[in-house]
């Protein structure tokens, strides 16, 4: 056997080993007409995945954050009508709607063509090869960063910071990023920054480190602030879901006093949680009536 064919011989079984640990890669080219996608990082490339089964929640099953959900819709539809529109930043405790309004906006306005893609925060670096591909499509792109925030050390942000504003060539006009996080600065704040910021004739001068924090998050055009739910508006959220799984015992102030008790028992009253208790809730005693 010449020294050839040994060579291939040995190529052909190193990669039968590796073959089982090559992702399957899907074939062919994806057409974004509305819908949801997710990018996928495979070394030094990455490929779109349509998600088949989006989230099924609508604006108007999002309660009590009418100001938020207005200003983002508002800017959504400037952008889908091709005029000015910002990036937007939700902020706030986890579990008040902020994750559910990005999923709310795809459908209501798939049909319009908005296309809302998931960006892993490991996958920030491959922000521009992103941008460079969609910049040439003919549909609208709303980049989804869900629970985004850095560690001090984490040289990440720097991506998406260059991104939104710090690079030479601009974001094209068809592409909007909406990113959520439980940080307004989405860095951690030190007591330690504050040492070195100083005042001069009665101007305060931030130190190098707070300032480069706070241009991360001022990068984004509009922040929306999201706030913990009193008991008032937790219950409203509750009634709203009892209502919407067609729960109709009379039963009103015992199924309150149970979602104030689940509420407490979890640690918060949040959207979520009052969507967790009716499910469980509604379920248990749908069951029981079987």
């Amino acid at each position: 056997m010449s020294e050839t064919n040994k060579l291939i011989k040995r190529l052909d079984s190193l990669l039968n080993k590796l073959d089982p640990y090559i992702p399957d890669l899907p074939e062919g080219v994806i057409d974004f007409d509305g819908g949801a996608y997710r990018w996928q990082s495979y070394g030094h490339s990455g490929l779109f995945h349509k998600i088949h089964r989006p989230t099924n929640i609508n604006l108007a099953d999002l309660q009590c954050i009418d100001r938020q959900k207005g200003d983002i819709d508002r800017n959504t539809q400037q952008f889908l009508a091709n005029l000015p529109a910002n990036n937007v930043l939700l902020w706030g405790p986890k579990g008040t709607g902020k994750s559910s309004l990005i999923k709310a906006l795809l459908n209501e306005y798939q049909s319009r063509g908005l296309n809302l893609i998931e960006v892993d925060r490991n996958d920030l670096g491959d922000l521009r090869t992103i941008i460079e591909v969609l910049s040439s499509k003919q549909a609208h792109f709303i980049l989804y960063c869900d629970d985004l925030s850095f560690e001090a050390d984490d040289p990440s942000y720097k991506a998406i910071k260059v991104v939104l504003d710090g690079s030479l060539s601009s974001t094209p006009k068809n592409i909007l990023i909406y990113a959520t996080s439980n940080r307004r600065h989405l860095l951690p704040e030190m007591m330690s920054d504050n040492v070195a910021s100083k005042n001069s004739h009665g101007e305060l001068h931030l130190s190098e480190s707070i300032e480069e924090k706070l241009s991360l998050s001022e990068r984004f055009g509009v922040w929306l602030a999201f706030h913990p739910f009193n008991q008032q508006q937790y219950l409203v959220i509750v009634d709203y879901w009892l209502k919407k799984l067609d729960y109709q015992n009379n039963d009103l102030d015992i199924v309150r006093k149970a979602s104030l008790k689940w509420a407490l028992e979890h640690g918060s009253r949040s959207g979520r949680s009052a969507w967790q208790f009716t499910q469980d809730w509604v379920g248990r005693h749908q069951l029981k009536n079987k």
